[in-house]
């Protein structure tokens, strides 16, 4: 079914079992995986997990996250966007004389979502009481967890940069200094908080005591986010886009996440002869490094808020449209293609499977790092900086507007086989890295048979603009000097970049059970029983 072999540096095996969890934080797995040995399903220990993370990996995401889910419930797939939408008070004029939004403060606060995402996806799926489910967190909030040494780097690096910002040192950075890793620290406010969302099942956090803290603390900094932003937002259950790679179906949401462009991209390389050669040929990665620049270029023309999209994301999955973006890529040169047009017509990733057929792709994510820096006090709520995905360009499909969703680059994916079976729930989080590390996962494990494990170890590329290339400094120089003779401008990149090459988490179905692997990039770790 799979290669064992681990080809790649790592110190990490394949782990194996009927149930498993892969997540970027240690702490974060084994809360989960208590949801699985107590008789949760899928979908408590994803909960359980996602809130365990915005304690022990703040550095990317928070209470005050956006959080997206794909969910096989054991006979369909369900697909969740729990992303907020621009204040109502946000239009363009607002940002007058600025040539991009703003990436820090209030200013780049839009409505965070994943606490709604949390609640819907246990009303729909949840068999555990909720107060069980964030029992983990709660713990590791109020007794402290220690800190562990990717999250102590990316603490250290935030707290450079946003200490000024309201309310951050006070929650994140105790004593004046960043937690070094193996630091114990505990974080109250995050107790206070997770305890009223309990509580109320997410109705503080939206319509109640806490809502009106956030819109009080926004109004005090100048601000536009209010109460009624807060109470207008809620969650939408929609159904996957999918495209065929090879004897699979990947399936990703529909905008405004940017796993679009992921679909086009895996929809144009199955045009392609990549079977031709080794899985780290030249050419096989030539190939998907050209793919993936027909679907990122895309993305950022056409996805926003689907209400604004001026072509269905299905325009762009139809025959005719990846054929003709196909017949663009040159097997014998790198190119620097611009999008195409239909005719008419800091982020953490897990993914969780149980032992009766469910599967969970989850991602939440405060954007960049820490996100907005914004955390308000006495709450642990740390708010994204999503904002930052409006366009101001006039004219422009992703333009801010009020109520409207941004462009998103946290996605979640699933794959199945041609009748729709579940095969892997699977995600790379890392900003720019995420489709195409999507396509990259994809082509390793369904493409080329390898495990989790190798698909997470294997060095990355990604790709920037134009014909440049960034690549990992593990990856083989005979490779690197055959891409560039492809003319593809490489750079060697440091995998200590703050995005970098991501963090993937995949959990892979078999005939007896599941494998999943962990990146080790990241904290993380892959558990199975």
């Amino acid at each position: 079914m799979f290669d064992p072999s681990l080809p790649y540096p790592s110190t990490r095996q394949p782990v194996s079992g009927d149930c498993a969890i892969a997540t970027s934080q240690p702490l974060a797995a084994q809360a989960g995986m208590a949801m699985l040995q107590a008789g949760g399903t899928a979908v408590d220990a994803a909960i359980a997990a996602a809130m365990a993370l915005v304690v022990v990996e703040p550095t990317g995401c928070g209470l005050g996250s956006d959080a997206y889910a794909i969910v096989w419930d054991g006979a369909r797939l369900s697909g969740l966007n729990a992303s907020g939408r621009a204040p109502a008070a946000w239009r363009p004029e607002l940002f007058a004389g600025q040539s991009r939004m703003p990436e820090r403060g209030w200013p780049s606060v839009t409505v965070p979502g994943a606490v709604s995402g949390w609640i819907a996806l246990w009303r729909r799926f949840g068999t555990l009481p909720l107060d069980q489910i964030a029992a983990p967190a709660l713990r590791f909030a109020e007794e402290g967890f220690v800190v562990s040494p990717v999250i102590a780097r990316l603490w250290h690096l935030g707290g450079q940069a946003l200490s000024a910002q309201p309310g951050f040192a006070e929650c994140f950075l105790p004593g004046g200094r960043a937690p070094k890793a193996g630091d114990r620290i505990r974080l109250p406010g995050h107790a206070a908080t997770l305890r009223r969302i309990v509580e109320t099942e997410g109705e503080s956090f939206y319509r109640g005591a806490l809502a009106q803290r956030i819109a009080d603390h926004a109004a005090a900094h100048g601000g536009h986010l209010t109460a009624e932003d807060m109470a207008a937002h809620q969650p939408a259950w929609v159904d996957t886009l999918h495209t065929r790679f090879g004897d699979h179906l990947i399936h990703e949401l529909p905008p405004n996440g940017q796993g679009l462009g992921a679909l086009i991209g895996l929809g144009v390389l199955d045009r392609l002869d990549w079977q031709a050669a080794a899985v780290d040929d030249a050419r096989t990665h030539h190939l998907a490094i050209e793919a993936t620049k027909l679907g990122l270029v895309d993305a950022a023309e056409h996805v926003t808020d689907p209400a604004w999209m001026r072509h269905a994301p299905e325009a762009f999955l139809t025959d005719r449209y990846l054929d003709s973006r196909a017949a663009l890529v040159d097997p014998a040169h790198a190119g620097d293609p611009g999008h195409g047009t239909p005719g008419a017509g800091g982020t953490v990733y897990l993914s969780v499977a149980d032992r009766d057929g469910r599967m969970v792709s989850f991602i939440q994510s405060n954007y960049m790092g820490f996100g907005s820096g914004v955390v308000v006090p006495g709450t642990g709520i740390s708010l994204q900086n999503r904002g930052a995905g409006f366009s101001l360009t006039p004219g422009h499909v992703n333009i801010v507007a009020p109520r409207k969703q941004p462009f998103q680059t946290i996605i979640p994916a699933f794959a199945t086989d041609l009748t729709g079976a579940p095969v892997m729930s699977f995600g790379v989080m890392g900003g720019p890295m995420q489709a195409q590390g999507h396509l990259q996962m994809a082509l390793r494990v369904l493409g080329f048979g390898q495990n989790p494990q190798a698909a997470a170890d294997a060095p990355r590329w990604r790709v920037t603009a134009g014909r440049g290339l960034a690549l990992e400094s593990g990856f083989d120089d005979r490779l690197a000097a055959d891409l560039a003779a492809l003319g593809h401008e490489i750079v060697r990149e440091s995998p200590d970049a703050v995005f970098g090459f991501g963090g993937a988490q995949l959990i892979r179905r078999m005939a007896g059970g599941y494998v999943a692997g962990s990146d080790p990039r990241k904290d993380g770790q892959a558990l199975a029983f």
